[in-house]
Formats: structure tokens, sequence, C-alpha cells
């Protein structure tokens, strides 16, 4: 059974598309991130899935759940983490706790204790004196703490330390490998790369490419650098398939290549290498190359899209 399956969602606020024709699979037990500007569309998106609104077109079905029709019980199989997370000011961490694991039964202190031992959270303050990062960490421990089969994770790092933005990432992997879903929405590419199985790239409402980050690289962009024994053959290899620029130094060429360089390295080779300085592409140029409009020349966009 799909752990995410959403059919043409659309949203409108009035006049205004958030989300347009949305079609998305998510398998159990991996981690999607969720990729996109502000006001993309990915916070409605989350606020769909966990029930908190309802799309205007479309359905979003979540371990076979409709997330309208059957939201009370879809929403028991769900951590949620919005991504401004609010508590009661005047309850203290420990307590606004409790109050979560009386209302979902089941949940497991131990798995509280650990939490809060990992991201350095004192449960003994009023959650109106806790700081912004703190309070995001109370989020977080919130959303894991009862182990539920779908973590809908809004922003979840914002306001976190370095370190501390590191251990959410290790609880993110553990609940993946533990066989829980994840789907993290974030703008903070180098979080999402670390992390997730695949990624889908939202733009003003349209999910624009659903694909794996090891795929993605493969087809995007990058850069590298080749120094020869003697002067490069720079006419050779700006005639080779997928060159995109090429700039020389006395032996050294620095290239950008769209795609795989199989066929580079294999022309290249007889001229005689000295050395190859490839610069792997990140999240943030392919994603990058989307919001400048180029992502459709470079990664295929397969529909309806699915992931493994």
């Amino acid at each position: 059974m799909d752990a995410i399956k959403t059919t043409g969602l659309t949203k409108k606020y009035g006049r205004k598309n958030a989300l347009i024709g949305v079609d998305l699979t998510i398998e159990p037990a991996t981690v999607f991130g969720y990729l996109g500007a502000n006001g993309a569309g990915k916070t409605t998106t989350t606020r769909i899935l966990a029930g908190l609104i309802r799309p205007t077109n479309g359905t979003a079905v979540v371990f076979g759940l409709d997330a309208v029709r059957d939201r009370e019980e879809m929403q028991r199989r769900i951590g949620y983490l919005p991504g401004e997370f609010v508590a009661y000011r005047d309850l203290t961490g420990r307590n606004y706790l409790t109050f979560l694991a009386n209302l979902r039964g089941n949940v497991d202190w131990s798995i509280v204790d650990d939490l809060t031992g990992r991201l350095g959270l004192d449960l003994t303050t009023r959650i109106g004196d806790l700081s912004h990062g703190n309070r995001q960490k109370l989020g977080v421990v919130q959303a894991f703490m009862h182990q539920p089969d779908l973590l809908l994770l809004d922003e979840p790092t914002a306001g976190l330390d370095p370190l501390i933005q590191r251990e959410f990432l290790s609880l993110v992997r553990e609940a993946a490998n533990r066989g829980q879903t994840v789907f993290l929405s974030s703008h903070v590419l180098s979080e999402v790369q670390a992390v997730a199985d695949t990624i889908g790239i939202l733009h003003e409402g349209h999910l624009e490419v659903v694909e794996s980050v090891e795929v993605l690289k493969t087809q995007a962009v990058r850069h590298v650098d080749i120094t020869f024994l003697s002067a490069p053959p720079t006419d050779t290899l700006r005639s080779v398939a997928g060159v995109k620029s090429l700039e020389h130094n006395a032996k050294t060429v620095r290239l950008t290549v769209e795609g795989p360089m199989a066929e580079l390295f294999q022309i290249a080779a007889p001229f005689g290498i000295e050395q190859v300085v490839s610069h792997e592409p990140d999240l943030e140029e392919i994603f990058l190359s989307y919001y400048r409009g180029g992502g459709d020349q470079n990664v295929p966009q397969p529909v309806p899209q699915s992931i493994a």
C-alpha cells in the first residue's frame, strides 16, 4: 500500500492557485524531500496531507485513508510538525508532552527521554519562556515521540543550531530505517540532500519533477577540470555531446557538461590526461535550474510521479 497518493490535487485561495493538479505517489519507509521556494505550495500540500485543510479538487490518500473522509483515523497514523509550531505557553514541556501522550495513547516515555536528551531540551521550563530554537525542539519531539507511520515535517529545522540540525537528520534517517515514511518539506537544500531518497520540486503550484537524488545528479549540469600532458584538444572537446561550455588555460580545460560524462572521457583519454577534478552538482544547482526555467532540459518528468 502506498504511504501517500495524491491525484489531481488542487487548492485555490480565492482566485489564487496554490496547488495545481499534483499527482504524487510515495511508498512506505522512504524519505521524500519536498522542495520549493516560499509560496510554491509546500505548506498547503502538507496541511492537506495532515487533514487540516480540504483540497479544492482532487484527492489525498494516506495509507489508504482519504485525508478528508477518513481524517480522524488517518491523523492517528501521522506525526505533524507545522512550519510555525505553537503550543500552550503556560505549560512546561513535560506537561505538554504528557497531555499529548494521554491523547494519543501507547507512547513509550523512554522514547521521549531519548529524544529530549539527543536534542538537548529541558522539559521543566514553561513553553512561553523557551527560545525559538527550543520551542522547535519541542515540536520535533511531539512529532516523533509516538513513532507514527508517517512524519509530515514542514521546515523542521527552522531555528535549530547546526549541531542539533545534524542530530535531527539522524532522527529522520533512523525513522525511515524503522519503516516509517518521512515527508520533509523544506527550502534548505543541504538537509534534503543529506537524507532524502527522492525529491520533488514544486514551482508555483506545479510539481515539476520527482526523481531520486542520484538520478538528478547524473542528469544535471556539472563542471569538470581536465589537465592534459600537453596542449588540450579544445576543438575536439567542444564537439562532444553534452559539453555546454569550455575554458582553457595552458594545459587545463574547464568544461560545463550536461548529463553523463563517459563519452567525454573516452574521447579525451587518447590525448593523455594528467589529472581530472570533477565538481559534483548538488541540489542547489539542480533546484535553481528549475527556477530559471531550465529544468525540463536536464531532467525527465515522468507522469504520474512515483517514488520507490
